[in-house]
């Protein structure tokens, strides 16, 4: 008898452990299951912000696209900034067959060069912000009465149509000194609109391309000016 409740005891004792372990992984189990309830909730919430900030129009994707947060200094920015270049591409592309000066041909070149990508550029961020390219109605230095924009109006350093078409009819030398004299007042009109972007814009891309506009036509300005006195 004696062997025989020693053997219950033993046997007591390992059914109690067990049940013990039992008790103690599914506590544990529960536990980390409360916990990864609750992980799952944070990882939702924050998928659900990334999802939301990716389609939400203050985001943007894409190598050529303005990334991050933007506001309507950004907009307006990019806006006026893409006519006031073309308009800039415009004076540039008259110079062929028409400019006699060896320098005004290089800023010509220069021109060209830097700011048809800065166009694109610009564009592609209202696209990725889900704006138009053009401000549309209302939108200073728009002459909608006359049927399209009236260049001489609204965005600083632009040129009229009467000013397009004087460039448009002077050769040689007469060409060379307004096309500097014109594109002096263009560039400086565009250092503006550039500085008020980096003063009131918050767009990380938008505000650096505006630092490169303030840095490269300022320098440009002062060729100019330097071309001017000497012809």
């Amino acid at each position: 008898m004696t062997a025989h409740k020693h053997a219950l005891n033993r046997l007591d004792r390992r059914l109690s452990r067990r049940l013990a372990v039992v008790g103690a992984i599914t506590a544990g189990g529960l536990l980390l299951a409360a916990c990864g309830g609750n992980d799952t909730e944070g990882m939702d919430h924050g998928s659900g912000s990334s999802a939301s900030a990716s389609a939400s129009p203050t985001r943007a994707t894409g190598e050529t696209s303005a990334s991050g947060s933007f506001n309507d200094a950004d907009v307006t920015f990019a806006q006026m900034m893409i006519p006031h270049h073309e308009q800039a591409l415009e004076m540039a592309g008259l110079a062929d067959g028409r400019a006699s000066d060896a320098e005004i041909k290089s800023l010509v070149a220069d021109i060209e060069k830097a700011q048809d990508p800065e166009i694109r550029t610009m564009k592609s961020w209202l696209k990725a912000w889900g704006e138009p390219e053009s401000a549309g109605e209302g939108m200073p230095g728009m002459d909608h009465g006359s049927g399209g924009m009236d260049h001489g109006s609204g965005m600083p350093g632009m040129m009229s149509d009467e000013d397009m078409k004087k460039l448009e009819a002077a050769k040689g030398t007469d060409f060379d000194r307004m096309f500097a004299e014109m594109m002096i007042d263009h560039h400086k009109g565009a250092i503006t609109m550039a500085q008020d972007e980096q003063k009131n814009g918050r767009n990380a891309e938008a505000k650096k391309l505006a630092a490169d506009v303030v840095k490269s036509q300022s320098a440009e300005v002062d060729k100019f000016e330097k071309i001017l006195d000497r012809l």
